[in-house]
């Protein structure tokens, strides 16, 4: 199981309701969160297969940008 951690531009409710069918389905995915608070919005997917590209690429088809953190 790893953690992969990333900066967004998901701002609000609103924009957690368009990516949460898209992380809840994503292959490999046991939890995730968003931290609305955080001024980078950081997500946090926990994936017992997924890479950090596959995640990137199924946000970013309902419009928003994760950036990996180091």
């Amino acid at each position: 199981m790893s953690h992969i951690t990333f900066s967004s531009n998901i701002a609000c409710n609103g924009c957690l309701s368009k990516v949460q069918p898209i992380l809840d389905e994503l292959e490999g995915v046991s939890s995730w969160e968003v931290d609305l608070e955080s001024p980078e919005k950081i997500v946090t997917v926990e994936t017992t297969t997924c890479e950090a590209e596959e995640i990137k690429q199924a946000v970013a088809t309902v419009g928003y940008k994760l950036v990996e953190k180091e």
